[in-house]
């Protein structure tokens, strides 16, 4: 058996597959893109349920790392908390607090605190469902009784008009049905869903590929030869397609010289299995 080797993705390339992903692009079309193929796509898109996982940055409000190099600096100049924090622009509270998580006056070092609250922000934060057990029982209660996650968020609010905290979002149930990282919905509850997806589409994909609706090598109608235009040839024809309802199509021909249409209509029903075939 000939194992395949395992590919590595680049943060440019996992980019692309997210943006292409969000069109609404297949697993197939984005993998054949990259000459690989779908099942290669779908252990990147599943670890996070389809949903791009958040681009990860530092908050406006947080010390930079300039800021720790000046605090680190003004521990060995023996300069005291409000005098650090006034050349900062700073309250003394954040300076200090900054100074006694991070090893205080002895052993604060800049790049080791930079780094430490650069990884604190990997700490998801725990979402509506998770800190409700209430809000938590109901959902999985109306999800069993194969309501959608739309059906859910508008009964909650017409249920709890002035309840904000017993009202979810419909994208909050999605996320944490799909992402199954949060452990707050049991991921069997997926199959109550309608779709009977495990992770999430977008909302432009179709079961259609992209080519739908396309005329393979096509030729447009504005690179037909000159001598068509004039209708100085017999024998040029013209058609097109009518449908209508309940999938009847006609197609029309027409003599481009004399401007006359062939005598054939041809109409084509699918066949309704509630209604027998006419002979």
């Amino acid at each position: 058996m000939v194992q395949r080797s395992r590919i590595y993705f680049t943060n440019k390339q996992k980019s692309e597959i997210w943006d292409r992903w969000q069109c609404g692009e297949s697993m197939s079309f984005i993998g054949r893109s990259f000459d690989w193929d779908s099942s290669s796509i779908y252990p990147l898109l599943s670890r996070t349920g389809g949903i791009r996982p958040p681009i990860r940055k530092r908050s406006r409000l947080a010390l930079t790392l300039s800021e720790r190099e000046e605090i680190s600096r003004g521990i060995v100049a023996e300069r005291s908390i409000r005098s650090m924090a006034l050349s900062l622009g700073r309250s003394p509270s954040t300076v200090s607090h900054e100074v006694r998580r991070n090893g205080s006056y002895n052993r604060y070092r800049a790049t080791f605190a930079d780094e430490r609250a650069w990884d604190r922000t990997r700490r998801p934060k725990l979402c509506k469902l998770a800190t409700s057990p209430w809000l938590r029982r109901q959902v999985s209660k109306k999800l069993r009784l194969n309501w959608s996650p739309e059906q859910i968020s508008g009964w909650l609010k017409r249920t709890h008009p002035e309840e904000e905290a017993n009202q979810v979002s419909h994208e909050t149930i999605y996320r944490s049905l799909f992402v199954q990282a949060r452990g707050v919905l049991k991921k069997e509850l997926v199959q109550h869903l309608k779709s009977k997806r495990t992770i999430r589409r977008s909302k432009h994909a179709t079961q259609k590929g992209s080519d739908h609706g396309q005329i393979k090598d096509m030729i447009s109608i504005r690179e037909r030869p000159a001598s068509v235009e004039d209708r100085a040839v017999p024998g040029h024809w013209e058609g097109d397609l009518i449908s209508g309802s309940e999938n009847s199509h006609i197609a029309t021909l027409v003599e481009r010289h004399q401007l006359r249409p062939l005598a054939l209509h041809h109409q084509v029903h699918t066949h309704n299995p509630q209604r027998p075939l006419l002979p």
